[in-house]
């Protein structure tokens, strides 16, 4: 297991992270994504720490607060050292029946970090993000709060999750202007069936040193292996119960067709192949996995091992390619000869 710095920090993270929303079964929604309940989590939790996983991540509205209340109870039953574990939750989604029990006010984030904390049954939280967007909130309401429990003590980082790269950069813009805790990391949907996030918000990234945490690395289940174009998977999976988030699938075909081909030449499932893949990019610090039992989260940390050549990533690389889109496709045509000049200096 190697270890990323985790943004512009100090703090080192595994370039792989446990995701807990398999844990709990609480909803129609959570349900469907999973329902393990204690004794089945503590297992999951303790296979991960052995192969040398320190970082978990989970969220208040997974299973409305169940994940985060057998999260903590299982860190406790484990006795696992604090200083051992970094410990990720977020804050944005509704979590009550009370016109204030959602978005990124600092109503919410002040009351969304006492119900984690109790839940999680831990005096702080080392990484604590915002979820998602909330266009009734200012950008800069949301940045103070979150600064504010940083100065508290309750919070060591601060992240966000699913924004777009203008609103980040306002965040940071705000943040460094007043002097508040920044966001040092993203947590976002990247796969080789989706790279979207390759036109904008990875380049920002890279600019402002902020860490990746990829979430749904295998696009919902649709690169495990188990979906190909004669087979839309075994009965129970979560794709043909939650088909998200969405996906071309003519294109997801072509990717698992090369992939299928790869996984053969390295004796590796395919979705080892679509970890690998992502563990080879520059931009991502850690990818989150989550599984329902011990031999599916073994498949995942075993990815760390496939090591990808040169002309197989060039391979999936092309076949997963984005479609030209502007302004892209002009960056490229005007940026050559200077790229050209770069190229020659370097020599």
């Amino acid at each position: 297991m190697r270890y990323q710095p985790f943004g512009n920090t100090g703090l080192f993270v595994s370039e792989l992270c446990l995701g807990t929303m398999t844990f709990g079964g609480q909803g129609e929604l959570w349900s469907q994504i999973g329902d393990l309940q204690q004794s089945d989590a503590e297992r999951l939790i303790g296979r991960a720490l052995d192969a040398g996983i320190n970082f978990i991540d989970t969220a208040d509205v997974y299973s409305q607060g169940q994940s985060e209340i057998i999260t903590g109870q299982a860190l406790k039953n484990l006795d696992v050292p604090r200083d051992e574990i970094v410990v990720a939750s977020k804050v944005f989604g509704e979590t009550g029946k009370g016109v204030n029990a959602r978005g990124m006010s600092r109503y919410h984030i002040m009351e969304g970090i006492k119900a984690s904390l109790k839940r999680l049954q831990l005096d702080h939280l080392d990484v604590y993000q915002i979820h998602g967007f909330d266009p009734a909130t200012p950008i800069e309401e949301a940045v103070r709060a979150l600064d504010t429990l940083v100065q508290h003590g309750h919070v060591r980082y601060v992240g966000v999750s699913n924004w777009a790269a203008w609103q980040i950069m306002k965040a940071l813009g705000i943040a460094e202007r007043h002097g508040l805790a920044r966001f040092e990391s993203l947590q976002a949907y990247y796969t080789l069936a989706g790279r979207d996030l390759e036109r904008e918000l990875i380049p920002m990234l890279q600019s402002e040193n902020l860490g990746l945490m990829v979430w749904s690395p295998l696009a919902g289940g649709f690169l495990s292996g188990k979906y190909t174009r004669d087979s839309q998977g075994e009965a129970g999976s979560r794709r043909l119960n939650f088909d998200f988030p969405p996906v071309d699938k003519e294109r997801a075909f072509d990717c698992i067709d090369v992939m299928a081909k790869i996984a053969k030449v390295h004796s590796v499932s395919v979705a080892q192949v679509a970890l690998a893949w992502l563990l080879h990019q520059s931009a991502v610090t850690s990818v989150i996995v989550g599984a329902k039992r011990v031999d599916q989260l073994d498949d995942n940390i075993a990815a760390t091992h496939v090591t990808l050549s040169t002309e197989e990533l060039a391979e999936l690389d092309a076949v997963s390619a984005l479609p030209a889109e502007y302004p892209g496709w002009m960056f490229e045509r005007q940026g050559d000869y200077r790229r050209q000049q770069l190229a020659d200096a370097k020599r």
